[in-house]
């Protein structure tokens, strides 16, 4: 992805929240130089990569397969006596017709909470003790409803509806098209995407970015490279 990409995105995201009258915490409106004059009473949101996330997956086509990530708050896996916060809270935006490809996470329990704008496609399948497919079906609960369903079906969420997905459950998100935009929520149990995710064909989580400009926004695998304590 290119890093001008990164900027369109973000700014987009920004004026998206604020006109839905949502307005995102301080940080999320920070540029590059506001990050290289914080000081260690920022340490937190570093240390547990609080901020923007924007990837494609290693699509190279972030319109058809990617997402937008804001981490409000999170608590570390690493560190639980410093962070003894045991869970996360993020923003996800979904374009109408974009994928999240098929994943699951290790650890994480989590609800995807759709707030607003198009529906959700979840398709669900899952899986073995080695992360592959299984002809099984898979069990959520819906809004405090249990819900059985055959590996590969497909649940639609719209606005004010809700998921709870456990670890080991893949799970496949998709902005239906022609409803528009999806504005998620996720709460969840502590979240470390460095090593907390299986994805069953795609690439990698994160993206190799061309830096055809200057940041504007950071993302937060950004933090190393720009802000020294």
């Amino acid at each position: 992805m290119k890093r001008s990409e990164l900027n369109e995105i973000i700014q987009s995201a920004i004026d998206f929240m604020d006109s839905r009258k949502l307005p995102l915490p301080p940080f999320a409106y920070w540029k590059k130089d506001d990050w290289k004059k914080i000081g260690n009473e920022h340490q937190e949101i570093v240390d547990n990569m609080l901020g923007w996330d924007i990837t494609d997956f290693g699509s190279g086509d972030f319109k058809k397969i990617g997402l937008l990530i804001f981490a409000f708050r999170n608590g570390n896996f690493y560190d639980k006596e410093k962070y003894p916060k045991p869970y996360a809270e993020k923003l996800l935006l979904v374009d109408d017709g974009q994928e999240l490809p098929y994943h699951f996470h290790w650890k994480k329990m989590e609800d995807i909470i759709n707030r607003g704008g198009g529906n959700l496609l979840v398709e669900l399948h899952a899986s073995d003790a080695n992360g592959e497919f299984i002809d099984e079906p898979v069990t959520v609960t819906i809004d405090g409803t249990r819900v059985t369903v055959k590996s590969g079906e497909i649940i639609k969420l719209k606005p004010g509806e809700s998921i709870t997905l456990k670890p080991g459950q893949y799970h496949r998100l998709i902005g239906e098209a022609g409803t528009g935009k999806v504005m998620l929520f996720e709460v969840s149990s502590t979240n470390d995407d460095t090593v907390d995710n299986r994805f069953h064909s795609v690439s990698g989580r994160f993206p190799s970015l061309v830096e055809d400009v200057e940041p504007t926004y950071l993302i937060f695998k950004d933090y190393e490279k720009y802000i020294k304590f």
